[in-house]
């Protein structure tokens, strides 16, 4: 059985269960605002950060899903570290995270795989912090799920969307799509640029993405598309930015959660 390996456990989040269980807690525990969904969730957007600046955000997000509902949830994340034309979906058998395996849905993977020709497996692609941050929050809140990983590079986002949109028509499939937002900014600066996308996706309005600086804008853009499709909301969780977590308000990155339904 072939595993898709940690690559950031340790930097981005604790390689130790016991730590992340406590972060978890911890978030649960400061997090006052409560939050009324007026649609059910069938998608998420969330940060990939290290955990003492972004999880957080993700967490709010991940915890207004309902966990008896679902059964399988596909990521999608930009790579960082290597190029790639197209994307590559995960086809190893399990998914390893410090709190234990999820395994992967190879059926399911190789289904989209045969379907969309711009998916290939490539293993070199799989070492990607952008949608391995969020499978320690999918171990804590859908232990039993199965996952689906895929990490894109060089695409249009109008390619995504027939994916996206036949993920999101299973109703025990939630989907992730993985963002944070201005890089490197000062503190007025990121706030101002965060705002654009903040407004944009809360709207569902694809031209008002210019001007938005995301690194998984890819993926945002067409979560939106095919929320307008399907005649679907969205619903902004959570907004800050690392100068909370640092104090540092000279290089800021900007980090958002949302639902989609």
């Amino acid at each position: 059985m072939s595993h898709r390996e940690m690559s950031v456990a340790g930097s981005f989040y604790p390689s130790s269960c016991e730590e992340i269980e406590q972060i978890i807690a911890k978030f649960d525990t400061i997090q006052k605002e409560f939050h009324q969904i007026s649609f059910n969730p069938k998608a998420i957007i969330s940060p990939h950060a290290g955990y003492i600046y972004s999880g957080f955000t993700a967490n709010c997000a991940y915890k207004l899903i309902d966990k008896n509902l679902i059964k399988r949830v596909v990521v999608i994340g930009p790579s960082h570290r290597e190029y790639i034309k197209g994307a590559s979906i995960a086809l190893q058998n399990y998914y390893d995270t410090p709190c234990g395996d999820l395994e992967i849905d190879v059926t399911y993977s190789r289904s989209l795989g045969q379907k969309y020709n711009f998916l290939t497996f490539e293993e070199r692609l799989h070492f990607e912090h952008s949608t391995e941050t969020q499978m320690p929050f999918i171990r804590h809140y859908f232990p039993d799920a199965k996952v689906v990983e895929i990490v894109y590079g060089e695409i249009e986002y109008q390619q995504l969307v027939p994916l996206v949109e036949e993920v999101m028509a299973d109703e025990n499939t939630l989907i992730v799509i993985s963002t944070d937002l201005s890089h490197f900014y000062k503190l007025s600066d990121a706030n101002t640029l965060d705002s654009i996308c903040l407004k944009a996706i809360k709207e569902l309005d694809i031209e008002g993405m210019r001007g938005c600086e995301a690194c998984g804008i890819i993926g945002v853009k067409a979560l939106m598309m095919a929320a307008k499709n399907r005649s679907l909301k969205s619903q902004l969780i959570d907004y800050r930015t690392s100068y909370d977590a640092s104090g540092d308000d000279i290089s800021v990155v900007g980090y958002m959660s949302a639902l989609v339904g």
